[in-house]
């Protein structure tokens, strides 16, 4: 069964910056203009490729979702994760790229493209693998490959006999190709498919249609994802545990003042009213239904929902 992933060019400066670190759980693989998306399946190779005068693989992960972002939000999800110390630092970058190919928005916020990649590994330079002999010489835009044969297989075995990595599923491939062979390099790693804390608050700003569940706000800088039940009291980083909630709400939900029914209604406790003597602009929207997202296996479940009636709610 073939298992198809991704060769996408990067710069060497992004690549050193984040190679210098490489525990970090999740990068952002962002281009400096969303006029061009990028698809493929949940948890499929995404490896990165220098290019000229290296033209090496220095690295991969597992891709996890694209996003168009306000380059604002990509910094606060995701910081140095962007391969930049300071968000001056990546604005210039972007500015300067945009600068050469005349870059005008057509949206009076410019976004970037956002390729989330999780379970990044790094190579050293004496690490780097040649690019695939096939590459097509003149593509800027990333390049589909099927690793079960020819230059694609050479390459994604070559990765794999660099850190050994349970593998994860992607959507729609057999377990048993992606197996990675014994560790060349360094102790073997245990690799779970999950997202971190910025793929997690992008994911359910996505599933929202980027408006709050109770009040319907559309202003990102207004709107924050909410755990349902906290990370911190072993709450995965999954769309299923997540809200889009207005930041005052937010807190509110935090400290156990609002809470979600498992049949989606908002309750707003009496404690609000006593605790502060107020609370006149939450009480219209107690009993109400939130807006919950579109596709099933992104709502939130039952579980968390009610962990949270139980445990935090007043």
């Amino acid at each position: 069964m073939s298992l198809f992933g991704t060769i996408a060019i990067t710069d060497y400066r992004w690549y050193h910056f984040l190679a210098s670190n490489p525990t970090r759980e999740e990068v952002n693989f962002w281009t400096p203009s969303s006029h061009w998306t990028f698809r493929a399946p949940e948890f499929s190779p995404f490896l990165f490729k220098l290019k000229a005068p290296h033209n090496a693989i220095a690295g991969f992960g597992f891709f996890v979702r694209y996003a168009a972002l306000p380059d604002w939000l990509a910094w606060d999800c995701f910081g140095e994760g962007n391969g930049c110390a300071s968000f001056d630092e990546m604005k210039n970058r972007i500015s300067k790229i945009r600068r050469r190919f005349d870059y005008r928005g057509d949206s009076p916020i410019a976004q970037i493209g956002c390729i989330i990649v999780v379970h990044v590994t790094f190579f050293s330079e004496s690490q780097w693998i040649p690019q695939p002999r096939d590459w097509p010489v003149r593509t800027l835009r990333p390049t589909r490959y099927d690793l079960t044969v020819g230059e694609g297989k050479r390459v994604w075995d070559e990765c794999l006999s660099r850190v050994r990595v349970d593998l994860p599923k992607p959507t729609g491939v057999d377990t048993a190709v992606v197996q990675g062979e014994r560790p060349r390099f360094g102790s073997p790693i245990t690799m779970r498919p999950r997202l971190g804390q910025g793929a997690f608050r992008v994911a359910v700003t996505e599933a929202y249609g980027r408006a709050c569940a109770v009040t319907k706000e559309h202003s990102l800088p207004a709107l924050e994802a909410a755990h349902i039940r906290p990370y911190s009291k072993e709450g995965p980083h999954d769309t299923r545990n997540g809200l889009l909630l207005r930041a005052d709400l937010h807190r509110l939900f935090e400290q156990g003042y609002i809470t979600v029914t498992t049949d989606f209604k908002l309750e707003v406790s009496n404690r609000l009213r006593v605790d502060y003597s107020n609370g006149r602009s939450y009480y219209p929207f107690h009993g109400t239904d939130i807006v919950t997202p579109l596709k099933e296996q992104e709502k939130p479940t039952a579980e968390f929902l009610k962990w949270h009636n139980d445990n935090i709610f007043l």
